[in-house]
C-alpha cells in the first residue's frame, strides 16, 4: 500500500506515544507498582497543591473534598461549611523516592496546625487541619509526625490536627485543579516555615 508505514515504524511510534505522552502531548508518568496515596487537609487546597507537587517523588496531586457527610459535594456547598468536608489534597507518591513521613513533615511546615478551623483568612471547618490515613502504618506515622512537629518548637501552641481514616475523596471542579499554575500570583496562605 502506497504511503503506508512499515509495521516496525508503527510499533515504534505506538511505543513512543505510550511512554512519552498522550495524543494531546501531555506527559504521562508511569506509576510504580508500589505507589501510595496520602490525603491531607490544611486550609485552601490551592497553596497546598502548589507546594506538595514540587516534592521529588510526588507523581500526581488532585485537590478535592473529603471527611464529610455529603455525597458528591461541590465547592458552592463545601464553602458554607455545611457538608462536613475539608478542602483536601490527594497525593500519589513513590515511596522509594519520598516517604509518607517526609510528606507529613512538609505538611506541618506549610500550614498552621494549631488553629482549629482556620488558615489565615480562611475560617470554617472546611479549612481544618487533617490527615486522612490509609491503614495502620499511615495512622501510626501520622501520630509520630504530630509528635515530631510539636517537639520541633516551630509551633508554640498545641497541634490540633485531626487524624481520621480516609473515606471517599471527591475531586474538586476542574477550575480548582492546578489553580496557582493557571493563575500565578493567585491567593494562597501557604508557605514553608523553618
Amino acid at each position: 500500500m502506497k504511503g503506508a508505514l512499515p509495521a516496525a515504524c508503527c510499533a515504534a511510534l505506538l511505543l513512543c506515544l505510550a511512554s512519552c505522552g498522550d495524543a494531546k502531548g501531555k506527559k504521562k508518568m508511569e506509576k510504580p507498582v508500589n505507589a501510595q496515596t496520602a490525603t491531607l487537609a490544611g486550609g485552601c487546597f490551592w497553596g497546598m497543591q502548589e507546594i506538595l507537587r514540587a516534592l521529588p517523588g510526588v507523581l500526581e496531586t488532585t485537590v478535592g473534598y473529603t471527611g464529610g457527610h455529603t455525597e458528591n459535594p461541590v465547592y458552592e456547598d463545601v464553602k458554607t461549611g455545611s457538608t462536613g468536608h475539608a478542602e483536601s489534597i490527594e497525593i500519589v507518591f513513590d515511596p522509594a523516592k519520598l516517604s509518607y513521613g517526609a510528606i507529613l513533615d512538609m505538611f506541618f511546615k506549610m500550614h498552621d496546625p494549631t488553629t482549629p478551623g482556620r488558615q489565615g483568612n480562611d475560617v470554617g471547618t472546611q479549612y481544618r487541619s487533617a490527615i486522612f490515613y490509609r491503614g495502620e502504618a499511615q495512622r501510626a506515622e501520622a501520630q509520630a509526625a504530630v509528635e515530631r512537629a510539636q517537639a520541633s518548637g516551630l509551633w508554640k501552641r498545641p497541634i490540633t490536627t485531626e487524624i481520621s481514616p480516609a473515606g471517599k475523596f471527591w475531586p474538586a471542579e476542574e477550575y480548582h485543579q492546578d489553580y496557582l499554575k493557571k493563575h500565578p500570583g493567585g491567593y494562597t496562605c501557604h508557605y514553608i516555615r523553618e
